[in-house]
């Protein structure tokens, strides 16, 4: 068996087994998708960049990197929904983060992603 990871999706994208546990973590909804063809067992809409946040970053490349830095300060006033999403790869799980943006490279998934790998490999390093 694989082992667990934390795997980034467009949410738009075909639902495949190996996603695992299906996690949403946009603000809003995303358009034109309905609840069944979405098949997510979660929507954390509140680990998602605040409004103030993502509506400065307006998916402009350019600022992506501000936005990384920005939102990683977020996330650290977000550790008990930080921790439901490391308990479940801690677990064994696999998690499927899921966002509605075109870009696959900048958006706040892939922030998200990062930043519970750099923890698991914190708290992995506690443990050894």
């Amino acid at each position: 068996m694989e082992s667990p990871k934390i795997r980034v999706k467009r949410v738009y994208d075909a639902p495949t087994p190996d996603d695992g546990y299906r996690v949403l973590v946009d603000r809003l909804w995303p358009r034109g998708l309905s609840k069944d063809r979405a098949r997510i067992d979660r929507w954390l809409r509140e680990v998602a960049p605040s409004n103030k946040l993502r509506t400065w970053f307006a998916h402009r490349v350019e600022r992506f990197g501000e936005f990384r830095n920005r939102y990683i300060e977020e996330l650290r006033d977000k550790e008990s929904l930080v921790r439901v999403l490391l308990s479940k790869v801690e677990t064994g799980q696999t998690i499927t983060l899921l966002y509605s943006a075109k870009d696959s490279e900048h958006n706040n998934a892939v922030v998200l992603r990062d930043y519970l790998e750099e923890r698991l490999k914190i708290s992995g390093r506690k443990h050894s």
